[in-house]
């Protein structure tokens, strides 16, 4: 908590079980205190929501994982970058 404000990015993942309410309540405090908060699979006030597929519950954090995924994917996309070739890393493996 101490770190997470003055727009300090925060990805949570809210699973659809017991544990939701405590999370959606965490990510609207951290909203409060400055941070900018992404949330998938569950909504929170002051926090940008990601969408979420529903699925069965020992599946739900890859698919919510998933979510964040394709944003930054499109996000790098609208900011110019290729998500394939990102500048500074190959794909190659040189051995001699």
């Amino acid at each position: 908590m101490a770190i997470a404000r003055d727009g300090f990015p925060v990805l949570v993942l809210a699973q659809d079980d017991a544990t939701r309410d405590g999370v959606e309540t965490l990510a609207a405090e951290l909203a409060v205190a400055g941070a900018k908060v992404l949330i998938a699979g569950g909504t929170a006030p002051g926090a940008v929501s990601l969408p979420a597929l529903p699925a069965h519950p020992l599946l739900q954090p890859i698919l919510l994982a998933q979510s964040f995924y394709v944003m930054v994917e499109a996000l790098a996309r609208r900011r110019g970058f290729d998500p394939d070739r990102p500048p500074g890393l190959s794909k190659v493996t040189r051995t001699l």
